[in-house]
């Protein structure tokens, strides 16, 4: 288990202090697959780079296992690195070496004989998929396989956790999935741990049972995926989930009001909810921007209204909307009930 007790990071640069983390306190249990997500300078690869001490936190602690990473000494750290190995956007092989040799590198460093390291090697190139790239060098293969083999390289110390540094981000939507799918399986059949840093909602929907949002070094929301994507109560996390969103959110006419629906799946996808709406209170919302789907015959995704009129109307609005079940929505603007989630 990884626990981040009261972590805080901060930097002097030549424009000033800059606080890069505040106060993160987030708890990783054995076997999860954890998602950090967050827009471009929300404080990830600092986070990141905390947790396997790269970067010595200016406050709180690192906790793996109980232990305590910043009261350990270098050669305790090395130790430790074996335990929470690395995967990085850039790959990071070397290009001189053979796919084998990348591979071996880490178990050559730990003094492991030659037939030993090779051996393990060839079963791990086995895992990611590759037996047959075992002599040829990172700059004869694509950017998923040379991602595959930076992810056996991973693996060569035996880690029981992985952290992945936006590891997909420089690949097409296929080679992500295929990666994706091959982090899963590791986790499944090995039992490691996965961390995923990554500034892409669909990566963290697809494998992580876990998910916490970082904004501006903070974390503004955390909780199991599934509850995240059906009810994002942070403006960053509604951003990430439905960037549209933000599109829409100046769209607002003068003494506006809106109110926001998310549809989590358990409203059917052809239920006339608008419509009825209007017919039931006389009410005629404009539908400022929307983003559904349709899984299984429900519907997932957002639809923003402007409410016209009276904050009568808004009132009359909000208590239908309460009135249904399996509804979640947030009322936005002047309205007195601002904030409200059913």
């Amino acid at each position: 288990m990884i626990e981040l007790r009261n972590l805080s990071k901060h930097f002097t640069t030549l424009d000033g202090p800059v606080d890069a983390l505040r106060h993160i306190n987030l708890t990783v249990r054995d076997g999860d697959i954890y998602g950090i997500i967050g827009m471009s300078g929300a404080g990830k690869s600092t986070l990141v780079r905390c947790i396997n001490m790269l970067e010595k936190p200016t406050e709180g602690s690192v906790l793996l296992d109980g232990q305590d990473l910043g009261a350990l000494k270098e050669k305790e750290l090395r130790e430790m690195r074996r335990k929470v190995s690395m995967i990085f956007q850039s790959f990071n092989l070397l290009m001189q070496r053979t796919c084998l040799q990348n591979i071996m590198l880490p178990l050559k460093l730990t003094r492991t004989s030659d037939a030993e390291a090779k051996k393990k090697a060839k079963e791990l190139l086995e895992l990611v998929g590759l037996p047959d790239k075992a002599n040829s060098y990172p700059a004869q293969l694509s950017g998923g396989q040379q991602q595959r083999i930076a992810i056996a390289r991973a693996l060569a110390t035996e880690p029981s956790v992985l952290l992945c540094d936006e590891a997909t981000s420089a690949l097409d939507p296929k080679t992500t999935h295929a990666i994706l799918e091959l982090i899963r399986d590791i986790n499944h059949k090995m039992g490691i741990t996965v961390i995923v840093i990554t500034h892409q909602m669909s990566v963290v929907q697809e494998i992580c049972n876990r998910v916490a949002i970082l904004e501006n070094g903070e974390v503004v929301e955390e909780g199991e995926v599934s509850e995240v994507f059906s009810n994002p109560r942070a403006k960053a996390t509604r951003n990430l989930i439905y960037p549209e969103m933000a599109d829409n959110e100046n769209l607002l006419s003068e003494g506006g009001q809106r109110i926001r629906i998310i549809f989590n799946g358990k409203q059917p996808s052809q239920e006339p909810l608008i419509a009825k709406m209007a017919v039931e209170t006389g009410i005629l919302p404009s539908i400022m921007g929307a983003s559904t789907r349709t899984v299984g015959g429900n519907a997932y995704g957002y639809m923003l209204l402007e409410i016209p009129g009276s904050p009568e109307n808004m009132a009359r609005a909000v208590s239908y909307l309460s009135g249904i079940p399996d509804i979640v929505f947030q009322v936005e603007a002047e309205y007195s009930g601002e904030g409200v989630i059913a």
